[in-house]
């Protein structure tokens, strides 16, 4: 046999049997830590979006990682900031009711905790988001439009972050990823290929609705400082902060506020007495729920779209757990009223 020929033979056989033992080792992988990805399933009511003011309840989907034998689930904020009632699917089916400890909307993380913990949970490990570098082999277990367990792989793309902790209001820093990303892996674990956690499953950029090739996760360094380390709250409140001139056309009587989008039954903010919003509208290339309340104060501290004031606020609000001893001034059908929790 030509030297030539039998030199590109060795590549082949060589790059076969890397190949081989790659794909073996993420299905090594894959067995491993599957047990530690659950399906997240909320209930959350809402106003129908076609026939104005009429009431709804709508289902959720997303997913999460376990991090803990007592029960700790880490998922995206979104996914159940102002849900109802929250449910744990397993992967043997078992299904487990579950509150939220904690959420941080801005970086898309929070803290839920089962019930009733079933036996031999089996957590994942979380590893360290800084090590990671643009190139590295990734992969994604969630369940995308419902198919729980599904596994995707891809690299990462880049790193994205948004100030420091210095300038922000919080530390915010996503991984972002070509590995597939769709509707339901929300809050699912994105892994290394040491088989541990490295982010939470955050958003898709996309123009045909699907995945497009750009997915993002929150590091998983940001969401053990916002969720482990710092202690963070649930309110179960959907606000927008409103700038000066959305004040202006809703005619709020300064600078700013908070617009209440929505309330999650049982949460602190539905029994400080906050109003939802009902009515969808589209500002621009905004969407907003009108109608709701227009939070002016917190405590001593007016409301105002500088983020200096925004950070006191969420100070005021972290020192008291339940938002209990708060008073919040809001605008209320043209009538400014005054809600506190006794």
């Amino acid at each position: 046999m030509p030297r030539f020929l039998f030199g590109v033979m060795l590549i082949l056989m060589l790059f076969c049997k890397t190949e081989s033992a790659s794909a073996q080792s993420l299905s090594s992988l894959y067995q491993r830590i599957s047990e530690s990805v659950v399906m997240i399933q909320t209930i959350e009511r809402g106003f129908d979006v076609e026939k104005p003011g009429q009431a709804v309840t709508t289902g959720g989907l997303g997913s999460g990682v376990i991090i803990s034998e007592d029960g700790l689930i880490m998922t995206a904020a979104h996914v159940v900031e102002v849900a109802d009632i929250v449910a744990v699917v397993f992967k043997n089916g078992q299904k487990a009711p579950a509150k939220v400890l904690g959420l941080v909307k801005m970086s898309d993380v929070a803290m839920i905790k089962l019930d009733k913990v079933p036996q031999e949970l089996v957590p994942a490990k979380l590893g360290d988001s800084d090590a990671v570098n643009v190139g590295d082999r990734v992969f994604v277990v969630g369940a995308p439009h419902g198919l729980e367990q599904s596994l995707s792989v891809g690299y990462i793309s880049g790193r994205r972050k948004l100030g420091d902790m210095s300038e922000q209001l919080i530390p915010i820093e996503f991984l972002q990823t070509d590995a597939a990303i769709n509707q339901g892996n929300s809050g699912g674990p994105m892994f290394n290929m040491d088989g541990e956690v490295i982010g939470i499953v955050s958003f898709i950029l996309t123009q045909s609705g699907g995945f497009d090739g750009m997915g993002f996760a929150a590091s998983i360094n940001v969401a053990k400082e916002l969720l482990l380390k710092e202690k963070s709250h649930w309110t179960g409140i959907d606000v927008v902060i409103l700038s000066t001139e959305l004040a202006e056309i809703l005619n709020v009587p300064q600078s700013g506020g908070f617009l209440v989008q929505r309330v999650a039954k049982n949460s602190p903010a539905e029994q400080l007495g906050l109003r939802p919003g009902r009515i969808h509208v589209k500002i621009g290339n905004n969407d907003f729920i009108l109608g709701g309340d227009i939070i002016l104060e917190v405590g001593d501290k007016k409301v105002t779209p500088n983020i200096e004031d925004i950070k006191k606020i969420r100070e005021i609000v972290g020192n008291k757990p339940g938002l209990k001893g708060i008073t919040f001034k809001v605008l209320r059908a043209g009538k400014i009223l005054k809600l506190r929790i006794k």
